[in-house]
């Protein structure tokens, strides 16, 4: 390799290290300001129907802020879990586009973005640690927003099973995300509100519920 090109090379290194230590440095110091704020969205990873019933209780303490399930439940199901537990619908919405739970970041990510939240409760399960906890510090954090795990113990067998594989495949993608998303935005076509929900079509149409939600379908 030619000095010149050499030089140009190092150059290129030296920039590119020191653009990323001074958003690092930046990112830190937006972060620790989002930790003390108070919390402003509640976020349910899907996988199981006991963070729905859980994020229904949770609700009523934070009754002003949105709330978003990210591929839970069937709609109904959810429908009738924040009936029984008497809680608004009108801030709970759905997001359908996940199949994965790197999916939930990458679809949830936006749909955050747009409710300017900066500090976010993440409820999940402790089978879904600490993979989910580490994407949501990665993904989420990437954009500024801080993270407060809310951890629910579980009945059964949630749909979310850990093994060190998947989650260092899942960790090196969030941290290409962390740096890919900071210039495309994906958009979910299927997310809407739960007070949209039309429970008399569910039901001719027929639907099941996870039988720890007791909910008699």
């Amino acid at each position: 390799m030619k000095p010149r090109r050499q030089k140009f090379l190092r150059l290129g290194i030296l920039g590119f290290c020191l653009i990323m230590g001074i958003w690092l440095i930046n990112l830190n110091l937006t972060l620790q300001a989002a930790a003390k704020k108070p919390v402003d969205a509640l976020f349910v990873l899907g996988g199981s129907i006991t963070r729905e019933i859980h994020v229904a209780e949770l609700a009523k303490e934070y009754p002003q802020i949105p709330i978003l399930i990210s591929k839970g439940s069937q709609d109904p199901c959810i429908l009738l879990i924040f009936q029984r537990a008497k809680t608004s619908l009108e801030n709970v919405w759905v997001e359908k586009c996940a199949d994965s739970t790197f999916g939930n970041f990458y679809y949830s990510l936006p749909i955050l973005q747009k409710w300017q939240a900066r500090k976010v409760i993440l409820i999940t399960s402790p089978t879904h640690l600490p993979r989910a906890k580490w994407m949501a510090q990665i993904i989420l954090g990437a954009k500024g927003i801080w993270v407060e795990p809310d951890i629910v113990k579980e009945k059964g067998i949630p749909g979310n099973r850990e093994n060190s594989l998947v989650t260092a495949f899942d960790v090196t993608r969030s941290l290409l995300w962390a740096i890919i998303g900071q210039f495309y935005s994906p958009q979910c076509a299927e997310v809407r509100r739960l007070s949209e929900v039309n429970l008399v079509e569910w039901k001719a149409k027929g639907f099941k519920c996870e039988r720890q939600g007791n909910l008699g379908y």
